[in-house]
């Protein structure tokens, strides 16, 4: 599993022991997020869209400054379309967008007034899209049509303040809520499966493991944006994984 450090500007993998390294760097500051190509390598997000080569270097995979200078959260379908979403700034106003970039390095934008767009998941069949509107208070999904486009948006739940989010083999997301201090499984409709609860607020979740059934959450404390500063001067806190049933 592997996550942004985003106060050091790394990429840090952790495993089941708690043990973690840095596999790469990453660009300063906050919100960005990191995902991988079928071939293996690894994507980066944050002013552009970086491609960690074998070598260790870094490279930029695709020219997104068309669009925006600022991206977020990733994620990659099995048909090795790239869906990265931007402009997530901290206002009602629903600004948000997300960028496809082809195998073949078309990049077009596909969607747009997002409510600060953050973790996104596919389904399996290469058929959904789900990404989580933290300031709608929602995940919405869209469908994935047969180019990469992305059509018939619709609200897959509700009711919670997501971020990172994980996709589960039964369908269900697991969606951190910051405002809660709990990470919880939730269905299509928005039925809550299961909560775990935390003593501070978690920002992104990922399954993970020999068998994809451990749930590794990266959790901080949250003072509101008036204290960002302060809290990212701290040193970093210790990492969790939990054992679900996923």
């Amino acid at each position: 599993v592997g996550e942004d450090k985003r106060r050091a500007g790394k990429v840090i993998a952790v495993d089941l022991d708690g043990t973690s390294e840095v596999v790469a760097d990453g660009p300063p500051g906050l919100g960005w997020s990191i995902e991988w190509l079928p071939d293996g390598r690894l994507l980066v997000t944050g002013e552009g869209l970086m491609r960690r080569e074998a070598d260790g270097t870094m490279s930029q995979h695709a020219d997104l400054s068309a669009l925006s200078g600022d991206w977020n959260e990733i994620v990659v379908d099995g048909r090795g379309n790239i869906y990265v979403n931007g402009r997530c700034e901290f206002d009602p106003t629903p600004r948000g967008i997300i960028a496809l970039v082809t195998p073949e390095g078309e990049v077009r934008q596909v969607a747009e007034q997002l409510a600060f767009p953050n973790g996104m998941v596919v389904t399996p069949d290469n058929s959904t899209l789900i990404v989580a509107e933290s300031f709608a208070g929602k995940l919405t999904a869209f469908d994935i049509d047969a180019d990469g486009s992305l059509s018939n948006r619709r609200v897959w739940a509700d009711g919670i303040v997501p971020d990172g989010i994980s996709l589960d083999a039964e369908g269900a997301v697991w969606a951190p809520t910051f405002t809660e201090n709990a990470v919880v499984r939730i269905r299509e409709g928005g039925q809550v499966l299961d909560t775990i609860e935390l003593d501070r607020s978690p920002f992104a979740c990922m399954l993970g493991g020999p068998d994809g059934r451990t749930l590794f959450i990266l959790a901080a404390e949250w003072r509101g944006m008036e204290k960002v500063g302060e809290a990212l001067a701290e040193q970093d806190r210790p990492h969790r994984h939990e054992d679900v049933h996923a």
